[in-house]
């Protein structure tokens, strides 16, 4: 017979659940609630508006909202609705889903979102890609340096333009083994997959996910200041590569150097360099030359053309130019995710699954820009936008602006860290951060390159992405390791940014 003693010896003492960070989603569901509760005690207010719909500094006034408890509780319960199609009343200012006036909501961006989701895993499934780069690190084995700087520059291009940053982890099974048979550490591989596509993010030129939803957030082109980061990425990639390759050779010189050590076995790795060379057949030529088409044609379809040859804002655009924004891209991607197909022959059923899957899985960041677009709208229905912007406005003024922008680059460090979602991130922030470039005088696409430097620094070593936790986990090397190969990078690439921002400020 058991008696009730037995039951508590064998009984295992309660595991504590161990804390988990939560979801940008939720995150951002407790944003929505927390600043619907803030309406109540902020006090409603506004600008005056110039033609072109900008704040007019020192014109603000208190005003009653005209919202019942009831009015709030419905922006409250639409607040989702609204931030995808909700469409803003031109007399009111009201956002509602069934006003007539302009779209607030970020449907646009949205559907991007899910094209660009749609297009990237038709391209993965060809397998052109991931064969592409594992020929470019067979042919380089026997070039340490120059294969280290040929992936990260590899990587950081399509960071740039894409926003390659999960898609590496599926890269680790090949690039670490190929490193130590190169005699490196395992830390160079780490540092060649994530600084690498990293750096692209950070210096984002076109990326949808962080310039492209920035600049919508900020009612900017998606190719205004695309001079100043193409030239952050030029150099602060430069600069990245040289840092892996710098610690890459000491290890190699002298093992002991390393930081993580080497693991049983790590010293006598050759399997990667006996591997058979990747076969890279005419189609994933075909599909690899497409997708570079394909970016190439995007660049170009939103590029001010005129503004950035000449440097005049105001210039007038050349008969050449498109002016494409998400509507168009976000058809440009669902027409090359079906060219992409065909190309590689995939088949009407397989094109189809791979396009809905695609999209599935580029659901969570669209509907993340869905929650954040719906706190804008609790803010701008209950009145109290301008009146987050005039409590800021005592900070722009009197500033310069390059001190500005370095402080837009600051102040969103800690909101990258508690919203690592760059969607998100862009959609909560830019309607406060872009109307402060008005007042100090700031080109709004200083203050997006700004904003996206400070969520690609953080997103380099924050432990609440998946992309470095993953990828230290993956490489078998410890975060707190990691964190001391990377913070002298990190040092030196706050101070660029905050030079690059400065002197971007001052040019425009």
């Amino acid at each position: 017979m058991t008696t009730t003693d037995d039951l508590r010896t064998t009984e295992q003492p309660p595991h504590k659940p161990k804390f988990t960070f939560p979801s940008a989603l939720t995150v951002l569901a407790i944003v929505t609630i927390a600043v619907w509760l803030l309406a109540f005690l902020i006090p409603s207010g506004q600008y005056e508006r110039n033609a072109s719909g900008a704040p007019i500094q020192g014109t603000y006034h208190r005003v009653d909202s005209g919202q019942s408890f009831v009015d709030r509780l419905n922006d409250l319960f639409l607040a989702p609705v609204n931030g995808l199609y909700g469409v803003q009343d031109g007399k009111t200012g009201q956002v509602g889903p069934d006003l007539a006036g302009e779209l607030y909501g970020s449907a646009g961006v949205f559907l991007f979102v899910l094209a660009i989701g749609a297009f990237i895993t038709v391209v993965f499934a060809t397998g052109a890609l991931d064969r592409g780069i594992g020929r470019l690190a067979h042919r380089l084995r026997d070039r340490g340096a120059l294969l280290i700087a040929g992936i990260m520059v590899v990587f950081s291009v399509l960071g740039t333009v894409e926003g390659f940053a999960e898609e590496t982890l599926g890269f680790y099974g090949l690039i670490v083994p190929l490193m130590l048979a190169l005699g490196y550490d395992r830390m160079v591989a780490v540092g060649t997959i994530i600084l690498g596509a990293g750096i692209g993010v950070l210096c984002s030129t076109v990326n949808p996910f962080a310039t492209g939803v920035a600049s919508s957030a900020a009612d900017i082109s998606l190719g205004d200041g695309i001079v100043l980061r193409f030239v952050m990425w030029v150099v602060l990639t430069a600069v990245t590569v040289a840092y892996v390759i710098r610690y890459a050779r000491r290890v190699r010189r002298n093992p002991e150097r390393s930081i993580t050590g080497f693991l049983p076995g790590d010293r006598d790795q050759d399997a990667a360099s006996e591997a058979e060379e990747p076969e890279l057949t005419g189609l994933h030529k075909a599909v690899l030359v497409t997708m570079g088409l394909v970016f190439a044609f995007m660049i170009f379809s939103v590029v001010p053309w005129a503004s950035a040859l000449t440097g005049d804002a105001d210039a007038k655009p050349y008969g050449f130019e498109l002016g494409w924004s998400f509507p168009q891209l976000a058809a440009l991607f669902l027409c090359a995710a079906v060219l992409i197909g065909l190309v590689a022959r995939m088949g009407e059923q397989k094109l189809s699954s791979m396009i809905i899957q695609g999209a599935a899985d580029f659901i969570s960041p669209a509907l993340v820009i869905v929650l954040a677009r719906g706190v804008t709208v609790i803010m701008n229905n209950s009145k109290i936008t301008d009146t987050v912007l005039h409590s800021i406005e005592g900070i722009v003024k009197g500033t310069s602006s390059g001190v500005f922008a370095i402080i837009v680059f600051v102040v969103n460090l800690p909101l990258a860290f508690l919203i690592p979602s760059t969607s998100g991130h862009a959609t909560l922030a830019m309607p406060i951060l872009a109307p402060l470039a008005d007042f100090a005088g700031v080109s709004r696409a200083v203050v997006v390159t700004a904003w996206q430097a400070a969520s690609g620094w953080m997103n380099l070593w924050v432990p609440t992405t998946a992309v470095t936790i993953g990828g230290v986990a993956l490489a078998k090397v410890g975060y707190d390791k990691y964190l001391r190969f990377v913070w002298p990078l990190l040092a030196l690439l706050f101070l660029m940014i905050c030079g690059f921002v400065a002197i971007g400020a001052v040019l425009t």
